[in-house]
């Protein structure tokens, strides 16, 4: 059974090029080896985070989340089973908001996204990639 679920964390340390890409190179070969696809969203301080596969293997990376000692407060923010995967092409994708969206700079400090519900934040998801975010998908 396929499943997507939605959490936010931040960052409990400082947040670096070399964090965020020691995440994503972990996460691109764990991924690709268990099924798993989706789209990181980094922004100042916090992380965003979609992730698809089988229940058991997305739950257990949960789990892991969970312990990392690189997030804190996190929060699932949605869980759900799904038949289609939205993000088959990445085994994770990369969306650096820090310092590209003026909703996440600091002249925009009403951005939240521990306040936005699941709705907002799959659409957030989805305008950053519409409207051509830099998205970096390293080659699967």
């Amino acid at each position: 059974m396929l499943v997507r679920t939605l959490y936010i964390s931040r960052n409990s340390g400082p947040q670096t090029s070399t964090v965020t890409g020691s995440i994503l190179k972990t996460a691109l070969v764990f991924n690709k080896v268990h099924g798993i696809t989706g789209v990181l969203c980094q922004g100042t301080g916090f992380f965003i985070q979609m992730l698809e596969g089988e229940r058991s293997v997305v739950s257990s990376l949960y789990a892991r989340i969970l312990n990392d000692k690189r997030h804190k407060e996190v929060e699932i923010v949605s869980f759900e089973e799904i038949k289609d995967r939205k993000f088959k092409q990445w085994s994770m994708a990369l969306i650096d908001l820090s310092d590209t969206d003026p909703m996440v700079v600091l002249q925009h400090p009403e951005f939240d996204p521990y306040a936005g519900g699941r709705d907002f934040l799959m659409q957030q998801i989805d305008d950053w990639i519409a409207t051509g975010k830099p998205v970096q998908s390293p080659s699967n």
